[in-house]
């Protein structure tokens, strides 16, 4: 792992971390669009400008001190409200709405695999732009991992408790759905005690081989920040 100054972390990740936070909130409002629901768009939230979803806390004050600290990056941006009783088919399609955003976080770490790949070419062609442009891709693939895996996390409010309310029997469904208010305490447990990394690591550390391997990049090209 290289050794960067706090104005070089944040010139790296700045940029990653808001398109990940930003298109995961845009990628939940829009399919909720295209099921029914129109209260993202009426809300204004259907855009791509940040300053929109921004959550002074989750977006900005703790991705700060986790980049501080040097650990295990996440944080999240103001939720995009969904209506569920507008959507057409509610249980079936809030699943789809909440598989969205983990989605879109694929789509992007994919997308920044490319970058990564470029940054890396130009690199060993001895094009100084070409540093910045792996720096950026990797911190690009790897909070759109941790994003990803972390969302799809059978735990309400996350995405993948979400998913799981929707596919399981209403009465079971329900009972799952009351562990919504101490969710964010229960993540933030697991995060103390290490339980959190030893189940997102080997998820994410899949997928960035995969991406690794689609791409013909050096394994440990993820390992650099």
């Amino acid at each position: 792992m290289l050794e960067f100054s706090l104005v070089q972390k944040v010139i790296i990740w700045a940029i990653p971390v808001l398109f990940a936070i930003t298109l995961h909130e845009v990628a939940h409002g829009w399919v909720a669009l295209r099921l029914g629901d129109r209260t993202a768009q009426m809300m204004g939230r259907l855009t791509l400008n940040p300053i929109k979803h921004v959550d002074p806390i989750g977006t900005l004050l703790v991705p700060g001190i986790l980049l501080l600290m040097g650990g295990f990056i996440f944080g999240w941006a103001k939720p995009v409200p969904v209506s569920y009783q507008n959507l057409r088919k509610p249980k079936t399609d809030m699943a789809w709405v909440a598989l969205a955003g983990p989605m879109a976080n694929l789509v992007m770490a994919t997308i920044w695999a490319l970058v990564a790949k470029i940054g890396l070419s130009l690199v060993q062609s001895g094009v100084g732009l070409g540093e910045a442009m792996m720096f950026m891709g990797v911190a690009g693939v790897l909070i759109n991992a941790m994003l990803m895996m972390l969302n799809l996390l059978p735990l309400p409010p996350l995405d993948g408790g979400r998913i799981l309310v929707s596919m399981l029997p209403g009465p079971v469904g329900w009972q799952v759905s009351r562990l919504e208010p101490y969710g964010f305490f229960i993540l933030l447990g697991l995060l103390y005690f290490g339980i959190l990394g030893m189940i997102l690591w080997p998820l994410i550390s899949g997928l960035l081989s995969v991406l690794a391997t689609i791409f013909s990049l050096p394994p440990q090209i993820f390992s650099i920040l």
